[in-house]
């Protein structure tokens, strides 16, 4: 009988132990990508960026990758302001990591976005996150599904899995995080063109941005002609 005891209280503990591991990493998500790290360090990123350097327009995106409204933004609007504007040289558009604490896997898909990145495949991955957003309703651990998306997204697995263990890249998301807090960014997303920080009672449209775009290059000074 002692030994039946002893036995179940092993099995307590191992079960303990399992579950306290679950709720610290979010299923198996590694804890070093899931969650904020203890320092932070500026490694001198400021984000992933579409369109030419030359463009009279920048728009910086603070987004949270687990946000159905950025999923929104993503999938219905940015077609045509990549094509409207984007492409056509106007605008370049940076992407900044914003992960809202309401949302279990923000910091872990933003992660995993920059774990891609370093293969040059951010915006695959971005793509692939927002157009299979399925996964953040869930509420179940995406880890696998992730790790698919990145195959998909044409990602060296084994690399993007190394990176996702080790949380390569957690304090870039903090410091992005941060930067949107002294930015005064209150929800996802939040846009800022040439620095200045943009209000919308809705999510913006193509149209919208098109308008500001109009506006700004309208009332900038033009540009001296090369002697």
């Amino acid at each position: 009988m002692n030994r039946f005891y002893a036995m179940v209280a092993i099995l307590a503990v191992v079960l303990g132990i399992a579950v306290f591991a679950l709720l610290r990493t979010g299923g198996t998500a590694p804890a070093a990508a899931a969650g904020a790290p203890p320092t932070v360090v500026d490694d001198g990123f400021r984000g992933y960026t579409l369109g030419q350097g030359t463009a009279a327009v920048e728009i910086t995106e603070y987004l949270d990758f687990e946000c159905p409204v950025c999923a929104s933004f993503a999938t219905i609007q940015m077609p045509t302001i990549k094509e409207q504007l984007i492409n056509t040289g106007r605008v370049r558009w940076r992407y900044r990591d914003y992960p809202l604490p309401i949302h279990k896997y923000s910091r872990f898909a933003a992660h995993a976005a920059q774990c891609a990145g370093a293969q040059g495949k951010f915006f695959e991955m971005h793509d692939q996150l927002f157009i299979h957003h399925q996964w953040a309703q869930t509420g179940k651990d995406p880890s696998d599904l992730f790790r698919g998306f990145a195959q998909a997204a044409g990602v060296d697995v084994k690399a993007y899995d190394a990176c996702m263990e080790a949380g390569r890249y957690a304090q870039r998301v903090e410091f992005s995080r941060q930067e949107g807090d002294q930015r005064l960014v209150d929800g996802t997303p939040t846009f800022f063109a040439n620095g200045k920080k943009l209000d919308f009672r809705r999510l913006p449209g193509s149209d919208d941005f098109k308008v500001i775009v109009d506006s700004i290059i309208a009332h900038s000074p033009p540009k001296p002609k090369p002697h």
